[in-house]
């Protein structure tokens, strides 16, 4: 019986992956891209350790790739609660399935699957990179086939645990961070890899020596003690990988059985409580009266609770932050890089439609004129304004302070100022001649169709942008070879930015109007 129900979840498996595959072209294309990139990062990795064996202190980086491999699997289900249907196991609470046999069935189809390969192949380079001898090859083959079972029980009961959480619409905006920890984890990367190309695989060691005992990195850590003789060390490590399992098989099978037979809010009687009458937002009350400030409220709202929107804030603001920063703690930046957080910034101005979708027929109805249409952009870029001004302005402080280059600070302050005043103009003209449609499920940023459309918008918007800063540009570079007038750049570049601002909301105000039933099209789309 149990058998049988892990050979039907293995197939359950293989069905879901082949007929995800049947969808579109589309989906199936970027699929086997995705697979085959990864498979060659894999292969890469794999090589890789290969070439590092003999080399000293290797073992910590073994250790260290599988604390991380260990991290990975931990988040995966939280950031991308959509990546594994399987992962949802509320659609299996109808099955009469008891948790034992369940929990079996689920971690064997769970080691079908891309993610598992490629564990599979970090564990495999590290046996070679560090077991010497026979039995440190038993150890290897042991604790790798534990480290995965750990890794992708984790993953399972993470998701268990969160099930409600990831279902949910508040849940899903977890997946906001992942664009985060894509940005910090690719600087940190790179950070690690200079400092470990120029000092060498010893500065892991006090690391590694802590991490060791982690599951699952304590069974990577196994094999170099087997090599080394410490039979005593190793077998401790592996049986601390083997209680990580066993734990994490009993907290998965806890987390099941509550949730296949506890009931969720759709079964519970609703409150009928009366609802408290809430006052008006504190916010609300700050801003202007009339269109202005009831535009740039449902601005603001929607940076603050929509998932496509606020993923968009919160990778700018994270990358605008971590690339002139990181730059600067390595001694390698300059204090024109904090321009960046006002170019990621000014990005958020283009397709200000699109971020509406079909909601927008509601504010089409109340433009009728080309001023209406003024108002409404002007007031979006002032909503965008009372975010980006104060962000780049502390970006640009910070970064002058890590580099303690205080006579820049003028002109870095300027440029950033005209650029993110040329972008907000060429956001506001692009949103009227190219907007797009932002599907609200999913992971894509624009509906089928419309990726040209996309393209042009932003990369022409930011090309356009750049070419309106090259006066800025221009005379900060001619005020550096005099070697004076640095200061002017303050000054000029703010006044210089709000002129391209209301300029380019002038030029953008008649053609929105005009538009407005291509652009209402354009933005249902998704």
């Amino acid at each position: 019986m149990n058998a049988s129900v892990t050979s039907v979840f293995v197939r359950l498996k293989l069905s879901l992956l082949r007929n995800g595959l049947r969808r579109s072209g589309g989906r199936r294309a970027a699929y086997i891209a995705s697979a085959v990139a990864v498979l060659l990062f894999a292969a890469l990795q794999l090589i890789g350790l290969i070439a590092l064996r003999g080399y000293d202190h290797v073992d910590s980086l073994v250790v260290l790739l599988a604390a991380v491999l260990g991290l990975g699997w931990a988040v995966m289900p939280l950031f991308f609660p959509g990546g594994d249907e399987t992962l949802d196991a509320t659609r299996l609470v109808m099955l009469p399935l008891r948790p034992r046999p369940l929990v079996r069935a689920l971690l064997t189809a769970s080691l079908v699957g891309i993610g598992p390969l490629f564990t599979l192949c970090v564990l495999a380079g590290s046996v070679v990179a560090v077991a010497h001898g026979w039995a440190a090859y038993v150890v290897g083959v042991v604790g790798g086939v534990l480290a995965l079972l750990v890794c992708v029980t984790l993953a399972r009961a993470v998701a268990a645990a969160n099930v409600r959480l990831l279902t949910s619409r508040k849940g899903r905006d977890l997946a906001v961070l992942s664009g985060l920890v894509v940005a910090v984890g690719a600087q940190v990367v790179n950070f690690g890899a200079q400092r470990l190309g120029s000092s060498g695989l010893e500065q892991l060691d006090p690391a590694a020596d802590v991490l060791r005992w982690v599951p699952p990195a304590s069974a990577v850590g196994a094999m170099h003690a087997a090599s080394d003789g410490s039979w005593a060390t190793a077998l401790a490590q592996l049986a601390l990988t083997a209680a990580a399992l066993v734990l994490l098989l009993r907290v998965w099978e806890r987390h099941l059985t509550r949730l296949m037979t506890a009931p969720d809010g759709s079964t519970l009687p609703s409150d009928t409580r009366p609802v408290r009458e809430r006052g008006a937002p504190g916010l609300s009350r700050l801003l202007p009266a009339g269109r202005t400030g009831t535009t740039m409220e449902r601005t603001l709202r929607y940076v603050w609770r929509d998932p496509k929107t606020k993923a968009a804030w919160v990778t700018s603001l994270a990358i605008g932050l971590i690339v002139p920063v990181f730059n600067a703690w390595q001694g390698t930046g300059s204090v024109y890089f904090a321009c960046f957080a006002a170019g990621m910034l000014g990005i958020q101005m283009y397709n200000q439609f699109g971020q509406d979708t079909s909601a927008f027929w509601m504010v089409a109805l109340t433009i009728s004129s080309t001023r209406d249409a003024y108002v409404e952009l002007r007031a979006r870029a002032l909503a965008l304004l009372l975010i980006t001004l104060p962000y780049a302005t502390l970006v640009t402080v910070l970064t002058t302070a890590m580099l303690d280059d205080w006579r820049t600070l003028p002109e870095a302050l300027g440029l950033s100022f005209a650029l993110l005043g040329a972008m907000l103009a060429t956001g506001a003209w692009t949103s009227a001649r190219f907007p797009y449609s932002i599907p609200q499920e999913g992971h894509k940023n624009v509906a089928p169709g419309q990726v040209g459309l996309a393209w042009i918008s932003i990369l022409g918007g930011m090309v356009g942008a750049a070419l309106l800063c090259a006066p800025v540009i221009a005379l900060a570079i001619w005020l550096n070879v005099r070697g004076d007038g640095s200061p002017l750049l303050l000054p000029v570049g703010a006044v210089y930015g709000a002129g391209l601002t209301l300029a380019g909301l002038r030029l953008a105000a008649p053609r929105t109007a005009g538009r407005l039933p291509e652009i209402l099209t354009a933005v249902s789309k998704g």
